[in-house]
């Protein structure tokens, strides 16, 4: 990985970690890199500030301070450009900003060597099709979710993959996520845990009304297509948790795999299962 300048991204309100962000500007400085910061970081330093979208046309790394969704937030800034993300975790769980604040600098060090092992993580293309239109497109790295309103009646989800009917989901809703998201929103519906580097796209129902509609997992190349009825409720398109879209009855949500994967800077100090057993707590009693 060739390095010539890194951004810099910090999550709101974080104070504490004002230190951190200037000792690593400084670093990048002393290594001889131009650092970019976004407004968060601004404040803390003497630099010019710059958009998460600015910043991912500019950088070659991107560092994010924060949790899983400020990751998910640079990531979907990128756009389709593949600059590798190293997520810093500030705060507790974090499948995606995986390295302590302790482990930044030596894995710095890791990736300035070029000793860094990345991850390619797929991501999904969502779009919204009504009566034959495309109104919506997103780029989804943890998931694509399609649930009901609080106060509407159960969904009728009629779910097809590669022009095949799969079923009709009778549930609250419906998540259709990549490995990375498998141990996110699915997993608390009961979806399996897959590693990041697996081509794959889970299917998870949101308490389904028949306890037979289980998760599914196909694979990587699959064209999935869910037609919606609301059955005269209302009903919801959220992607990464962060962008939302309200949608009618007969909506067609289309999800395929993206070309365009995301790299993130794996832990040189920990394997990937232990880190779910860091983070998941497994075998404890």
């Amino acid at each position: 990985m060739k390095i010539r300048s890194v951004g810099v991204c910090l999550k709101h309100d974080q104070p504490q970690a004002a230190a951190t962000v200037r000792g690593l500007v400084k670093w990048l400085a002393e290594q001889g890199f131009e650092a970019l910061v976004d407004a968060e970081c601004a404040a803390m330093t003497d630099l010019e500030p710059h958009s998460h979208r600015e910043l991912a046309t500019r950088v070659d790394l991107i560092v994010v301070f924060g949790g899983d969704g400020s990751l998910l937030s640079v990531a979907r800034a990128l756009g389709t450009r593949r600059v590798p993300i190293l997520g810093v975790n500030l705060g507790t769980l974090g499948f995606l900003t995986e390295i302590s604040v302790e482990e930044l600098f030596p894995t710095l060090e890791r990736v300035v060597a070029g000793e860094a092992r990345l991850v390619s993580r797929m991501r999904l293309e969502v779009v919204v099709s009504r009566g034959g239109r495309e109104l919506e497109h997103f780029l989804a790295l943890n998931d694509a979710v399609i649930t009901k309103t609080a106060l509407s009646r159960m969904i009728d989800l009629e779910t097809f993959a590669d022009g095949g009917k799969v079923t009709t989901y009778h549930a609250d809703g419906l998540i259709v996520s990549t490995p990375t998201g498998s141990t996110a929103y699915s997993l608390s519906a009961g979806g399996p845990l897959l590693l990041p580097g697996l081509k794959a796209i889970v299917l998870t129902p949101i308490c389904p009304h028949s306890i037979t509609q289980r998760p599914v997992v196909l694979p990587r190349d699959s064209r999935i297509e869910v037609v919606v009825h609301t059955r005269g409720g209302e009903s919801t398109l959220t992607v990464d948790g962060q962008e939302g879209f309200d949608l009618e009855d007969g909506d067609r949500v289309i999800v395929e795999p993206s070309p365009h994967p995301v790299d993130t800077v794996a832990s040189p100090f920990l394997t990937r299962f232990q880190i779910l057993n860091s983070k998941l707590r497994w075998g404890e009693r």
